[in-house]
């Protein structure tokens, strides 16, 4: 983020008062903790006393990076972290077959073989959404005021994908990383000055909606769902705007989630099924999404 002079030019900034108490002698009454300045003072910030400003904090540092890098809109892309890219699939299946050939007899190696041959079928998720990634990016950056930019939760697996697809025709995309007990680091192509990480779910997700002109859900898990199924009840509830959300791989959804068991119930009504479509490549999300918002055709060459 920028540096911001204060305006008033009658009196010392904030930061320039941090670096004269920087500046006071040490002693036990300068060391003490309560003579820190309150806004530079972490164990006061962190209290729990102090969670409202902490949520405050953690809605508006990303917003005004977006602003500073005049992001207009976005595309959101979520999706599972466990999905790797084919090459990584390819070489993993093709270990575990040299090493189940050595014991053919050994069910554990055999099982491992097929979990590896699943892992391999569903990487063609990964090439899809590094394509969607691409022809979004490539078709509206360019111009200063950036539309449509690919924003993801910034981890491994699709989140990395769409991001890649970003990187691969030079655009930007965003990356909204959240803290968890096991180590959590963004992915190398979501641009650096658009990484973000969050303590709070809830302001986390607040990003991913707030600019969002489209949802675009590949197969996941409980992740995936909870984002998926907030998205859809808040258009449903109109406390969001309704924009296109499209669920990738009919074949998969339609296993995971019966959303006709839910109508034959009356637990959702029959135009709740109209929220979401099914969509089985990138090229038709995107002419879905352009189509919805009346959008020229393509006329950007997308990188192989």
């Amino acid at each position: 983020m920028s540096n911001v002079v204060d305006r008033h030019l009658n009196r010392p900034s904030a930061r320039e008062d941090l670096e004269h108490a920087r500046e006071v002698p040490l002693t036990p009454q300068s060391a003490a903790a309560s003579y820190r300045l309150a806004f530079a003072d972490p164990d006061f910030l962190l209290r729990d006393e102090l969670r409202p400003v902490r949520l405050q904090l953690e809605l508006l540092k990303p917003e005004l990076e977006l602003q500073e890098m005049a992001i207009e809109s976005t595309v959101v892309v979520y999706g599972s972290a466990r999905i790797e890219d084919p090459e990584t699939t390819a070489l993993l299946l093709a270990e575990a077959e040299a090493d189940a050939a050595t014991a053919p007899d050994d069910p554990a190696r055999q099982q491992e073989v097929e979990r590896c041959r699943r892992a391999a079928l569903r990487s063609h998720y990964y090439t899809e959404a590094r394509r969607f990634g691409q022809i979004v990016s490539a078709t509206t950056q360019v111009g200063p005021t950036r539309r449509f930019v690919i924003v993801t939760g910034g981890g491994p697996g699709i989140m990395e994908a769409a991001n890649r697809g970003a990187t691969d025709v030079d655009a930007v995309s965003i990356g909204l990383n959240i803290t968890l007990p096991h180590e959590q680091a963004p992915n190398i192509y979501v641009t650096p000055e658009l990484s973000f990480q969050f303590h709070y779910f809830a302001l986390r997700k607040m990003h991913f909606l707030m600019r969002a002109r489209a949802l675009v859900v590949f197969p996941g898990g409980y992740g995936t769902l909870d984002e998926l199924f907030e998205s859809l009840c808040l258009i449903q509830t109109q406390k969001v705007r309704k924009i296109p959300v499209l669920l990738f791989d009919r074949a998969y959804w339609s296993k995971i989630i019966d959303f006709e068991a839910l109508l034959d119930e009356e637990v959702i009504s029959p135009h709740d099924l109209d929220l979401f479509h099914y969509v089985d490549t990138a090229e038709e999300a995107w002419a879905f999404i352009r189509e919805h918002y009346g959008l020229a055709p393509d006329s950007v060459m997308v990188a192989d």
